[in-house]
């Protein structure tokens, strides 16, 4: 130490110094907790886009394919062909709602001709939407009777024509399937309105 420096100078340059560390310890504690929480906020953002039900323009895309989208377009379906299992994703954030299993959407391609009016007006190109969750007790509806031309749900036995509004045509399910509106943009399969009816099976209570 020099020999100009007194012991008290020492001091009092470590107490001016402590004030700055302070600041700066407090500063960067202040910016990783608003780093913390815009994360939390954003994370807690897509969880509930996640866990939201499909919304208009949402584009859909093959469930199976869900880590790595696939937008569906009419031509992926055959007419009269199999069903095929979907989820909404967000447009932008490329957010896929499936943080519910009642966001789940069963698309299914048929001749425009035969859909009833209330069907067609929701279809695109023949390509009718519906929740992919049976009404009786929320199992998927995962099969197609082609010739009973009705969605089949493997659980119990109920089924739907999709031509129909989803009506119910056998089994113990009494309610239609939810109905999605679709529409095409840009060559592509869009939510074109919210879910018309219920989702899923009436709850207790």
């Amino acid at each position: 130490m020099p020999s100009n420096l007194l012991a008290g100078d020492v001091a009092e340059a470590k107490d001016e110094s402590a004030p700055a560390r302070r600041e700066v310890i407090l500063g960067g504690v202040a910016a990783a907790m608003a780093g913390f929480c815009c994360g939390e906020a954003a994370a807690q953002s897509g969880d509930a886009a996640a866990r939201g039900r499909p919304e208009p323009g949402d584009q859909l895309i093959l469930a199976e394919a869900e880590k790595e989208p696939k937008p569906l377009a009419p031509g992926d379906l055959a007419v009269n062909g199999e069903q095929v299992l979907a989820w909404a994703m967000q447009p932008g954030s490329g957010t896929v709602r499936n943080g519910s299993r009642l966001n789940q959407v069963l698309l299914i391609r048929l001749d425009p001709a035969e859909l009833d009016e209330a069907t067609r007006k929701r279809a695109a190109d023949g390509v009718v939407a519906y929740s992919a969750i049976c009404t009786h007790q929320q199992c998927p509806v995962t099969e197609w009777k082609p010739e009973k031309n009705a969605l089949h749900c493997a659980c119990h036995g109920s089924e739907f024509d999709p031509r129909r509004s989803g009506q119910v045509v056998n089994g113990p399910a009494i309610r239609p399937l939810a109905a999605l509106p679709v529409r095409v943009e840009n060559g592509l399969l869009v939510v074109g309105g919210r879910f018309v009816g219920r989702v899923g099976a009436p709850q207790p209570g």
